[in-house]
């Protein structure tokens, strides 16, 4: 694949400049004609070496909620929807989803829906995403759809990032805490071991001796303790990319005190949310549901929506079979059931993301509360421990030195 330069006219006559990835100079004529732009000038493109490094996954979250709120505002002020991905696709600062928006609107040039088109980038555009804007296109609104989506795009994403938040903390901190304690035991007591047989002090105390004996076993055996560090977490890895792996450290992950119940709700929040938005927007509840699935971050989660999905086609109701699978509280469930009694579903599910958006600050608040002199008493204790230790022989010196001068 090469970059072709090129210069020429759109349909209003206007002049057009730019680069057009193709295979060939033909290729790169053609795929300018697909854009409706007759090319006067185009020339292979050797420009300044880019060095691109691997991107992680689609782009960040606030890009994609600007993007959606400035389609929404043009598409509200009249303007043509391939103008508007041409004015988005100039102006975006990020050169990878530049290149994305130009290429879902050449493939609205010729003639695929905005929603097809973004179904050619599952990395950038998620299921839901592409739903709400089909479900906006169907209806006539996708300018209200597109606004509903960044609201519940921003909402999600701060829901989220509070989770990660309270659980990278304690991570974080211990994971620091057994790097000192490394420390430690590799490089500060052998020196303090060393000292005590230079001043002949044969016998330690007890305590002494135990951590010189734990400090000389893990200096000895490092090389294996950090291969099956290294064994442990690839293992992990492997096991948790499997169906079964995923299935187990879900479960186990719910079951877990303390954060179990902080992710439940966030899941809950999540579900309620989206399933709220799409039911809003006019996507069929069974569509809703399988989207809502997908995107349920968890595979106890999953499941259970999923045999909520496929009790509905069945011709029964929601609360019923989610009320079955035992994941979701009472409450929910009966304001579920209230909702779909009413025909205000969609209001229900707002209210019901809400109080659990709520609810998972007032746990992440709490969590980290709690954990914070937890983590200080054990850092504290582990330093106090070992500091001990090695102080303990240096007062028995002192003592002794005491005894003699007296």
């Amino acid at each position: 694949m090469a970059r072709f330069a090129y210069e020429g006219t759109n349909r209003e006559g206007q002049l057009k400049t730019g680069v057009v990835d193709a295979t060939s100079l033909a290729e790169a004529e053609t795929r300018l004609r697909g854009m409706q732009i007759t090319p006067s000038k185009v020339k292979r493109s050797y420009g300044a070496i880019e060095i691109k490094l691997p991107r992680l996954g689609g782009v960040k979250t606030k890009t994609l909620v600007v993007f959606t709120r400035q389609l929404a505002t043009m598409i509200d002020a009249g303007l043509p929807l391939v103008q508007c991905l041409e004015i988005l696709g100039s102006q975006e600062p990020d050169k990878e989803f530049q290149r994305v928006i130009l290429g879902v609107k050449a493939s609205v040039e010729q003639g695929g829906t905005l929603a097809d088109s973004l179904k050619r980038y599952p990395k950038v555009f998620d299921t839901l995403f592409v739903s709400l804007v089909a479900a906006g296109e169907v209806g006539g609104i996708l300018d209200t759809i597109l606004n509903r989506l960044a609201q519940y795009l921003e909402k999600a994403e701060k829901t989220t990032n509070k989770v990660k938040g309270a659980l990278k903390y304690p991570f974080f901190v211990l994971t620091a805490a057994g790097l000192i304690m490394a420390v430690l035991l590799w490089k500060v007591i052998p020196s303090f071991a060393t000292m005590f047989q230079s001043v002949g002090n044969a016998k330690l105390p007890a305590l002494t001796q135990f951590v010189v004996n734990l400090s000389n076993n893990f200096v000895a055996y490092l090389p294996y303790i950090v291969a099956a560090l290294i064994t442990i977490v690839v293992g992990y890895k492997m096991f948790s990319r499997t169906p079964v792996g995923k299935k187990v450290i879900d479960t186990v992950m719910l079951q877990m005190p303390v954060i179990g119940p902080l992710l439940r709700r966030s899941a809950i929040a999540r579900f309620t949310r989206t399933l709220g938005t799409l039911v809003s927007s006019g996507v069929p509840i069974l569509d809703g549901l399988e989207v809502v699935a997908r995107s349920a971050g968890n595979v106890v989660i999953e499941q259970g929506i999923m045999y909520t999905r496929a009790k509905v086609a069945e011709g029964k109701n929601i609360a019923g079979p989610l009320d079955e699978t035992r994941i979701f509280p009472k409450m929910v469930v009966q304001m579920i059931a209230v909702g779909e009694s009413t025909g205000a579903m969609d209001v229900m599910l707002t209210k019901i993301a809400d109080f659990y958006d709520d609810e998972v600050d007032a746990s992440v608040d709490a969590l980290t509360s709690m954990i914070e002199p937890m983590i200080m008493v054990v850092i504290g204790g582990m330093v106090g421990f070992v500091l001990i230790a090695m102080y303990l022989p240096i007062f028995g010196m002192a003592e002794n030195l005491a005894g003699r001068k007296s």
